[in-house]
């Protein structure tokens, strides 16, 4: 079995010992035995504070939801928003709580997720504090070889994408904190308590390690595979499968012909996936309540999926078929509409794309990623 950092915390005693520790976590937080990071550093050191990212530290918070400073009814320990309406950065207070922050969140190797945000903003904050900052590595479940996508440009930059990174980049969380730390010089004292076993090739459903729902979002497996294609739906009008229990594998809208999308894409011969005419009505977000007509995105061969490829196709055949599609309006940060600051770039917003050259542009930039990452690789 793959051990996470977490499950080699005990090698690693001198690193926490006689410090006052602030842990950002989320339900992910376990080691191989599904005991809480949580519990294990109250127990075995000193856990003076816990800060709280997207969903909260035990996952009851939906996507969006802001969080509130409370005492955890387990530990007695206080925990501190890093997802509130003026900021997602640490404090001088919550910094002057602690003598050194540790980070161990479950990503899911897409540029969109949040988290890895919630990592460096902190490893920022600590640099600027003195105070060292600890990843407690976990494997990417999508592996870490393959990269898909383009990388974000200058002047797009969000909480969903705030790092020049591929969509799919192909790197652990610590790997993309040693990253950042070595091409900003950063001066952060960054350690990485690194996994073990784990093989780069390897994807989430070789490691023998139970799916935990990074999210609520996340549910399944195969929903992270194809986040970093169906996500790109978050900044359209069409369902991106929230409210039901296929979020991201289920896409659709009212306006939408599910025969003739599921006919179009299938004929497409998308490598390792299959798209089945579906209908479903969503108990929340958008279109909560009404009838959604589309397609069910079936993965058949994770190794063949190219799941950005296979969002950018679908998004620009829903655009051509149906003319009530819409991308939602600019949002309040950086005043750009969401699709843009999920892309990264405004592409997805051209009258005329050229698809396939659009994707071989994507492809070129996923080969400089590829090559940029690798003097970074832990494993």
């Amino acid at each position: 079995m793959i051990r996470n950092g977490i499950d080699n915390i005990d090698a690693y005693a001198d690193l926490f010992r006689g410090k006052r520790l602030g842990l950002i976590t989320a339900p992910t937080g376990l080691n191989a035995e599904f005991r809480s990071t949580i519990d294990i550093l109250h127990e075995k050191f000193n856990l003076a504070a816990m800060f709280s990212p997207e969903h909260g530290v035990r996952g009851d918070l939906a996507a969006g939801a802001l969080v509130d400073t409370y005492i955890d009814p387990a530990t007695g320990v206080p925990v501190y928003s890093l997802y509130r309406k003026d900021s997602k950065r640490l404090t001088p207070e919550m910094l002057d709580a602690v003598d050194m922050v540790v980070y161990d969140i479950q990503d899911v190797g897409a540029r969109y997720y949040t988290f890895i945000y919630t990592m460096l903003y902190a490893m920022e904050d600590c640099a600027k504090a003195g105070k060292p900052f600890v990843v407690l590595d976990r494997m990417n479940p999508l592996d870490g070889v393959t990269v898909e996508g383009n990388v974000l440009k200058e002047g797009f930059t969000s909480f969903v994408g705030n790092y020049p990174l591929a969509v799919r980049y192909g790197l652990t969380a610590g790997e993309v904190a040693t990253m950042v730390s070595s091409e900003t010089n950063l001066g952060a004292e960054l350690y990485v308590v690194p996994c073990e076993g784990w093989d780069r090739t390897m994807t989430f459903s070789g490691t023998g390690r139970a799916w935990i729902p990074p999210s609520m979002g996340i549910p399944r497996f195969d929903t992270a595979l194809l986040y970093p294609g169906t996500c790109l739906f978050e900044g359209t009008n069409l369902s991106e499968g929230r409210g039901t229990t296929a979020p991201f594998e289920l896409i659709g809208a009212p306006f939408v012909d599910a025969e003739l999308l599921a006919k179009e894409m299938n004929a497409k011969g998308l490598p390792g996936v299959y798209f089945r005419p579906s209908y479903f009505k969503p108990t929340f977000s958008k279109h909560e309540g009404e009838l959604c007509r589309g397609v069910y995105a079936h993965v058949l061969d994770e190794r063949a999926l190219r799941p950005v490829e296979l969002g950018v196709e679908l998004l620009f055949t829903v655009k051509k078929l149906f003319p009530e599609f819409a991308f939602l309006p600019p949002v309040r940060e950086n005043g750009r509409p969401f699709i843009d600051l999920l892309c990264g770039d405004d592409v997805y917003r051209a009258e005329s794309a050229d698809v396939p050259a659009l994707l071989e542009r994507f492809r070129e930039e996923s080969r400089s990623f590829e090559a940029r990452k690798a003097q970074f690789h832990l494993y």
